[in-house]
């Protein structure tokens, strides 16, 4: 199974979501193969029919699948693990405190796993506690590079950071990314990300001198009515970064 598509040396790689295999198609197409595309474990009752459909997407998009939580939510953390065993996906998508099961579980060290961390309200921490039972308590204030050496540790490649709600949490993005960049990891910005900020929060990240972003862009992408991403919306993003990028 392929597990080096194109977008492993790219310096910017979109990650969206999809909901059909004619979508997924349309947008690995629009980006010329620079994308993960988003499949949600939430939307499947069972680890069994995740795998027979997301298997239909493996030969059409080039294994470019991105195994996803849903809305970041941690109670799919085992269920995300099990899919991606069986599936081996280019990318997961984990609740940090689950990444070390997941790596384990995967058996290999190629496919990329971020491990979800928020923002805590401070600039230069984070909130690592952002699984199932952890949430649940008290925030944790992690300073961010012990989080992100912790995460390595964990056997993950990315800090996914949500929800970033945007440029609002701009100032603790900005440090995130700095630690990213000085300790050669790769970042994920995700949420409330759109066609009007994209740009400036990727090349935020680019400027800070981060080797790998992969910018997540759902909802704001998203045909309400159909509930497939608009594609002229792919293009216009991979337009932007192969503007800056």
């Amino acid at each position: 199974m392929n597990l080096k598509a194109k977008y492993f040396n790219d310096r910017v790689c979109l990650n969206v979501l999809t909901n059909s295999v004619e979508n997924a198609k349309a947008i690995y197409d629009a980006s010329e193969g620079h994308v993960l595309v988003g499949i949600l474990s939430k939307n499947y009752p069972s680890v069994d029919e995740a795998v027979t459909d997301m298997k239909r997407y493996q030969d059409v998009i080039d294994n470019a699948i991105s195994v996803g939580l849903g809305a970041g939510d941690p109670g799919q953390w085992k269920m995300v693990a099990e899919i991606s065993q069986i599936i081996q996906p280019q990318h997961i998508n984990q609740a940090c405190t689950a990444t070390g099961y997941t790596r384990a579980l995967v058996g290999q060290e190629e496919t990329i796993i971020n491990s979800m961390i928020s923002p805590s309200g401070r600039v230069g921490y984070v909130n690592m506690a952002t699984g199932i039972l952890s949430r649940e308590q008290t925030p944790t204030e992690v300073p961010v590079r012990t989080a992100i050496q912790m995460i390595k540790e964990m056997g993950a490649n990315s800090i996914k950071f949500f929800p970033m709600k945007g440029l609002s949490t701009r100032d603790e993005y900005v440090e995130v990314c700095k630690a990213v960049a000085e300790l050669d990891f790769m970042m994920e910005p995700t949420g409330g990300i759109d066609l009007d900020n994209f740009e400036e929060i990727v090349q935020i990240a680019l400027d800070a001198g981060v080797k790998r972003v992969i910018p997540h862009v759902y909802s704001s992408i998203i045909d309400a009515e159909t509930g497939a991403t608009r594609i002229e919306d792919v293009e216009a993003l991979y337009e932007i970064i192969k503007k800056i990028a």
